[in-house]
């Protein structure tokens, strides 16, 4: 858009469209580049360590379970 195009133009030349555009601008607008790139690695790292945390509690209930001699 910097370079006198619209909205329309812009986003179409991206091959994204005006309404995924405007979510992206709700959800990013107040960020910076570098911020928005954090902000993923935080999102994907959250998810790993979601997913490593519900692994071990999986297995912690089994053991506890084969503890128990309810096998």
């Amino acid at each position: 858009m910097a370079q006198g195009r619209s909205v329309a133009e812009a986003v179409r030349s991206i091959g994204v469209t005006e309404v995924t555009y405007y979510r992206w601008r709700n959800e990013y607008g107040e960020l910076k580049g570098d911020q928005v790139k954090r902000l993923k690695e935080l999102e994907t790292e959250n998810t790993r360590l979601r997913r490593a945390v519900s692994d071990l509690t999986l297995d912690k209930l089994t053991l506890v379970e084969a503890a128990k001699g309810n096998f």
